[in-house]
């Protein structure tokens, strides 16, 4: 309830966004591989970001 109106924090939205790329990487790792690769360097591209923020 308190933190109803808190902004999320960059690297909370980069963290979120990370973690959605790992689950839509996962989803794809069985029907459609080549998908699933782009999704993890996609994951890895935002995990730079994050390590930049620090």
């Amino acid at each position: 309830m308190f933190g109803l109106f808190k902004k999320r924090t960059k690297k909370e939205k980069l963290l979120e966004e990370y973690a959605k790329l790992l689950r839509e990487a996962h989803a794809f790792s069985t029907s459609n591989r080549k998908l699933s690769d782009q999704k993890t360097f996609e994951a890895e591209e935002v995990m730079k970001q994050i390590d930049q923020l620090v």
